[in-house]
Parts: structure tokens; sequence; C-alpha cells
């Protein structure tokens, strides 16, 4: 019974040693939270303007919104006026004679020509809309990858004249350059 004693204050003291010890280290850098250019790029693939959110730079997500808002609207727009030539271009050329669509002054060439101007910019809305996923993909990418990067008033790079004596001759001056980098 008194080995058991002495085994539990042996490990009792040990426990305290090693929790004494523990307050004592650093930090262990692997458990901080790395900011993550893959999260941010998935987060802005998935959805866009979340990679910005992620990144901190919050003024970038409704750009983003405001962006994808007004394709949207003009794909809408020139999609809904191109199905109504196309309507009336098939109305017209259907051969029956009873039917009127809604545009008389205009000829069948007229009537192609506006779809295939509309048409054109729908097509043109959805490439800018891709394009503007993909900048908003690779904007959240490069920001993740610059998140830590330090820009302090403290870096500069000054350039001016020098008057120095020279080693040998103590009493003849040089004239110089000055270089000074401040990190």
């Amino acid at each position: 019974m008194l080995y058991i004693n002495k085994r539990i204050i042996i490990l009792t003291a040990l426990c305290l040693y090693m929790g004494l010890n523990s307050y004592g280290q650093a930090p262990d850098n692997d458990l901080q939270e790395v900011h993550s250019p893959r999260k941010a790029t998935i987060l802005s693939a998935v959805l866009p303007g979340a990679g910005q959110i992620y990144n901190q730079k919050y003024w970038k997500a409704p750009i983003v919104y405001v962006g994808f808002g007004v394709l949207g609207y003009f794909i809408y727009d020139n999609y809904n006026t191109y199905t109504t030539y196309k309507k009336a271009y098939e109305i017209r050329t259907d051969g029956n004679p009873a039917t009127v669509d809604d545009f008389p002054l205009y000829s069948e060439d007229g009537l192609i020509q506006a779809m295939n101007y509309y048409r054109r910019n729908t097509e043109l809305s959805v490439i800018f809309s891709a394009i503007l996923y993909a900048l908003n993909i690779v904007d959240a990418a490069v920001d993740a990858h610059l998140y830590d990067f330090d820009i302090s008033e403290d870096l500069s790079f000054r350039i001016s004249p020098v008057m120095q004596s020279n080693a040998l001759n103590h009493f003849e001056q040089v004239k110089g350059i000055k270089l000074t980098f401040k990190f």
C-alpha cells in the first residue's frame, strides 16, 4: 500500500513538472490559422465575391455583384429582344397571310439583321460574364497570396550626395553618391 502512494506521488510530481515546462514554450506556428489562397480561390469559384470577403476586401464584393447584375440584365434584355425579332421573322415567313408580326415597317432582311445584332449582343454579354467570373477568381487568389505582404512606411530608397575624407589622405575630401535602403 505504501508502494502505491509513492507511485501516485511520483506521477503527480512528473505531471506538475511537465506542466511547468509547457508554460515557458513558445506557441507552435502550426496551431495558428494561416490565410489560404486555395480557400479564397475555391470560395470565389463557388460563390463569386466570397473570396474577396474571405480576404477581408469587403469593398470588392459589391463591385462583383453589380457587375454580374448588369451583365445578367444585358443577357436577359438582349435575349428577349432577339426572341421577339425571331418570332416576328417566323410569323412573316410562315406562308400564312392571316398572321401579322409586330414590326410591319421592317423588311425580312431588316428582321434578320436585328436578330443577328441582338444574338451577337447576347453572346458578348455571356462572354463578358465568363471573363468577370474568371477575374473574380484570379483577384481572390492574388489577394490571398498578398494577404500578409508588408506595405509599411519604412520601406524606402534614398539617393543623396556625400562628402567623405579620403582613407589615405585625411585632408582630401572625396565626393560621392550615397544609396540608402531602409527595410
